[in-house]
């Protein structure tokens, strides 16, 4: 049995990159599909949904190399001669089938991988590799168009697959040929002739892609969407008014750090850093539903965590003093849902003439705030979360 194939036979090699990307690909549709509809309410259930996506993850990426290695060979061999090549019709629609495998291969896992590179946390990659990929920032608008991509695609990878078996079992039961046969192991002769090749089946997979795709995009699959608003905040009256700034926090899930922020908020401040004692006083109030924090934004924002239906806001309000050299302290209380603890942020602070640069970061206890009852341990969410402040303000 030869490793190359010819005008007649396939090659070993060519039939153990069949079987092989088969069983990946009957293994990985079913891994994602189940993964996707268990629930994630506590501990126990978390871990095991975050470790079936890693093996759904880690088959993508191990699928999209076999698939790579798999075009180069082929690129190089003779393919043999279709079987019946007197039906035209059925020898074009199965060299279809074939070419959207062939795109499916490559296009379904490269997305999924681009989707995971593109969001935090949530079900690392099992392999000795980086969980980025070069030039694909770490960005949730970028992170939804592929995770849309990779849906959608998906289903033409299940059609073509579906039509795939349904054709071999045609020919075996009802054609009693060899087209299954000369996939397996061993020698089958095929018809003696060569392969012709068209463009019309790549042409038509290429526009089943891009009709596909243009319904996704139509469906809106591609945008960023959240079944929750974020408050509409009032304005504020401020002797400082915030022209930049950033409030981020950082939780660790399942051993790597998660990282969001939140895109709405305000603060009302007032400050004289001539004055003795207290210096003046921040009432910040934040928006929870513009939370991003990667792929667990949704659950974050739900009833276990900030319970943003039920509480829309956070208060955070504070006076203002100095702590040393260059160092100030902004000592208060923190509201989160219907509790308020006491808060006391460390920050530093430069003045250049009316203008006023801060940043500042404090480790707050999730369970002060009874975020994440639920997970009642850290094996899959650390207890600390870092809140980290950069604001610019003008006098």
């Amino acid at each position: 049995m030869s490793g190359t194939q010819t005008a007649t036979t396939y090659g070993t090699v060519t039939k153990i990159f069949h079987w092989l990307t088969a069983l990946f690909i009957l293994t990985v549709i079913p891994l994602g599909a189940v993964a996707n509809r268990l629930p994630y309410e506590t501990n126990e259930q978390l871990a095991f949904k975050a470790q079936l996506f890693s093996f759904h993850k880690t088959l993508g990426v191990i699928i999209f190399a076999i698939a790579l290695a798999r075009i180069i060979w082929a690129l190089t061999q003779t393919k043999p001669a279709a079987l019946h090549p007197e039906r035209k019709v059925e020898t074009m629609l199965a060299e279809l089938v074939h070419w959207l495998l062939y795109i499916s291969l490559v296009a379904v896992p490269l997305t999924g991988w681009i989707h995971h590179a593109a969001t935090e946390g949530f079900a690392p990659l099992m392999l000795p590799i980086s969980q980025d990929l070069p030039f694909v920032p770490n960005d949730e608008g970028v992170a939804k168009l592929f995770a849309g991509l990779h849906w959608v695609w998906s289903k033409i990878m299940v059609a073509a697959i579906l039509l795939h078996i349904a054709g071999a079992l045609k020919h075996q039961i009802i054609d009693k040929d060899t087209t299954l046969r000369r996939m397996w192991f061993g020698t089958t002769d095929a018809t003696i002739g060569t392969h012709q090749s068209s463009l019309t089946a790549p042409i038509a997979a290429v526009i089943i892609y891009i009709a596909a795709t243009a319904a996704g995009a139509v469906s809106g699959l591609y945008t960023a969407k959240s079944d929750v608003a974020a408050a509409d905040l009032a304005e504020v009256s401020s002797e400082w008014t915030v022209s930049d700034g950033e409030i981020a926090l950082t939780v660790t899930q399942l051993g790597s750090p998660v990282a969001g922020a939140f895109d709405e908020w305000t603060s009302a401040i007032t400050f004289d850093e001539t004055a003795t004692g207290i210096l003046g006083n921040v009432e910040t109030t934040i928006a929870i539903g513009s939370l991003q924090i990667g792929s667990v934004t949704d659950n974050a924002l739900g009833t276990d965590f900030f319970n943003v239906g039920s509480f829309p806001t956070a208060v955070f309000a504070a006076d203002i003093r100095s702590d040393g050299d260059a160092g100030y302290v902004a000592e208060g209380t923190l509201t989160i849902k219907d509790i308020t603890a006491p808060l006391s942020l460390p920050f530093t602070l430069v003045i250049d003439g009316n203008t006023a640069q801060m940043s500042g970061s404090v480790e707050i206890d999730r369970r002060t705030f009874s975020i994440g009852q639920s997970m009642s341990d850290e094996s899959n969410l650390a207890f600390a979360v870092t809140v980290d402040i950069a604001v610019t303000a003008t006098r």
